[in-house]
């Protein structure tokens, strides 16, 4: 049987200033107190799983045992069709030690070359983990396609360069209300609110 997470505190296991401000937004009403991993100065674990999910636990997990407080873990990425699902789980490895992902984007694009295939789709896992060693786990996926050059000043990632399926304009060009209306992490998100408290 899934457990419920109680309200309370409630770390973030994550160092991406960007996925704090989106969780903790979905979060707040559900009576969470939200506190990343980095302004609790907890290490970044290294990422050795083999999927989304596996990486995710790994992440939620490392945070709950060090805060033993539960933890929530986000573990995305952008997986392109023609690169055979690549960056996926080692998206942000692309964009090197200094998170450059411009310099990631233009990794990706040469990679694609001139195929005309432009198909591709985010996926968020999230995780939550309590400090007995318990965990939750959902997905979710976006589709969509990719544009160049980028486009955008919004959002963060690979954000300027994703069109969703059914939109013309990229993630970096739409408010974050919107992208957030029904993205990857927001489809995981769904998923997951059996498991939160009830909104206040």
């Amino acid at each position: 049987m899934a457990r419920v997470l109680a309200p309370g505190r409630l770390v973030l296991a994550t160092h991406n200033p960007g996925k704090v401000v989106e969780l903790a937004e979905l979060l707040g009403p559900h009576g969470l107190e939200v506190v990343s991993a980095g302004s609790l100065g907890l290490p970044e674990p290294e990422e050795t799983g083999d999927t989304f999910i596996a990486n995710a636990e790994l992440k939620a997990l490392a945070a709950a045992t060090a805060s033993g407080l539960p933890a929530l873990a986000d573990d995305s990425g952008l997986c392109v069709d023609i690169l055979g699902g690549a960056p996926g789980i080692y998206s942000a490895r692309w964009a090197g030690a200094a998170k450059d992902f411009a310099a990631a984007m233009a990794k990706v694009n040469t990679a694609m070359g001139d195929s005309g295939s432009r198909g591709a789709h985010f996926v968020c896992a999230l995780t939550l983990a309590w400090p007995d060693g318990h965990v939750e786990s959902v997905e979710g996926r976006c589709d969509g396609r990719l544009v160049w050059p980028p486009r955008g000043e919004n959002g963060f990632g690979y954000d300027p360069m994703f069109v969703m399926d059914g939109k013309s304009r990229t993630f970096g060009e739409i408010s974050r209300d919107e992208k957030e209306a029904d993205n990857h992490r927001a489809r995981a998100f769904r998923q997951l609110l059996p498991l939160l408290p009830p909104r206040k």
